[in-house]
């Protein structure tokens, strides 16, 4: 990626090797401001990151910028612009929603750090850029969530003895935990897969040797001192950016298909979902081709867990099925060319699935999401197939 500013660098003392490292990654312009003027600075030349290159120990100072950060997001329709902060093991942060990064990290992983959160201000940018094209043609367009991201986010906890408690627990109180105890395998499966290179990962304890070996592809790895709460600390940030970019690739499918997926969901909009079951049943009747559906039921789910699990089966099905998430946050799903018996062997494994990943918000694991399923009958109409899953069938929005 072009690193095209500008770029700020914020620093009361100097910042040389952080403006180095930005030269000889080919970025300009890069604008060098101390704490007092980076509001002005701001103001002036609005930057695409910045970063924070000594810790700001005046919390009004911070606020400032803070607030100069909030006008230029006004100004452009919300734009991320991602802040990199470095600080000491020991040092507490006070700009809130900074991405920190240790004081003491090679330049690298500088660099791959402000690549990272710029792919997600670019993908931003272009959520907007087709948003704008959109309605100016007229077009209905899908709503961009305002929820917090981080409401979206799961965390996987990887580790053993003492610590791997305290982290669940830490991270339970922000986010879903899933757990699991290999680390060095997990990193490894990471590293080697592209599509998870901006995950981010902290490690608590000193882990030197593994960050060295992972940090090239995994440019939101850190080695975080003082234990599992200052770890999940750490992380928040990034975890929130991590779930916002996950938004925009959903709301770019949205708009890419018109409008027909949801992006909440990434599930088919409710009024597609039912033109497309009516159409599948007339086919499916012509041609005497088999077609089943199911309903998928997450008692007392709240919002983040019945969107996981509308994720989590748009992931397991194949093309040629589709489905969608009612307002009851259940979750119906068409499965074409496919017998009573074929249907069964499915929904047994994505209910399989959802009760081992789904969490509810105390950390501990779901009930298990009831199912019912049913296939099409002779001189079955949509109504009639419906009614033989739910008792209430939703009506067509």
């Amino acid at each position: 990626m072009a690193l095209q500013g500008p770029f700020a660098v914020i620093a009361d003392q100097s910042a040389r090797d952080v403006v180095e490292a930005l030269r000889a990654a080919g970025a300009y312009p890069i604008i060098e401001a101390r704490w007092a003027d980076a509001a002005a600075v701001l103001k002036a030349r609005p930057p695409q990151a910045v970063i924070l290159a000594d810790g700001c120990a005046d919390r009004a100072r911070a606020a400032v910028l803070e607030k100069a950060l909030e006008v230029q997001a006004e100004q452009e329709a919300g734009l991320f612009t991602p802040v990199i902060a470095r600080a000491r093991d020991d040092a507490a942060q006070r700009f809130a929603d900074a991405l920190v990064i240790g004081a003491k990290a090679p330049p690298e992983r500088l660099i791959g750090r402000l690549n990272a959160a710029l792919r997600v201000r670019n993908l931003h940018a272009t959520v907007l850029r087709r948003m704008r094209a959109l309605a100016a043609r007229s077009k209905q367009l899908p709503e961009l969530s305002d929820a917090d991201p981080l409401d979206e986010a799961s965390v996987l906890v990887a580790g053993r003895g003492r610590s791997y408690p305290s982290l669940c627990t830490a991270a339970g109180g922000h986010v879903g935990v899933v757990g699991a105890r290999v680390v060095e395998a997990l990193l490894t499966v990471l590293a080697e897969e592209e599509r998870f290179r901006d995950l981010p990962v902290a490690m608590v304890g000193n882990h030197a040797a593994v960050i060295e070996t992972f940090a090239a592809s995994l440019p939101n790895l850190e080695r975080v001192g003082g234990g599992p709460q200052r770890a999940i600390d750490h992380l928040v940030p990034y975890l929130r950016l991590h779930a916002f970019a996950r938004r925009f690739k959903r709301m770019l499918a949205s708009l890419d298909a018109r409008g027909a997926i949801d992006p909440d969901s990434g599930l088919l909009a409710n009024a597609v979902f039912w033109r497309n079951l009516n159409r599948a049943i007339d086919d499916a009747d012509k041609r005497g081709a088999a077609l089943s559906i199911a309903r998928f039921s997450l008692p007392a789910a709240d919002r983040r867990m019945s969107l996981e699990a509308a994720r989590l089966v748009g992931r397991l099905m194949r093309q040629v099925d589709f489905a969608c998430q009612e307002a009851d946050k259940s979750i119906f799903t068409v499965f074409t060319e496919t017998d009573l018996r074929a249907a069964h062997v499915v929904t047994r494994r994505i209910a399989s699935l959802l009760k081992k990943v789904m969490l509810a918000t105390d950390g501990k694991a779901a009930p298990e999401p009831a199912v019912t399923l049913a296939t099409l009958k002779p001189r079955d109409t949509t109504d009639s197939l419906i009614a033989r899953i739910v008792e209430e069938p939703p009506k067509p929005a």
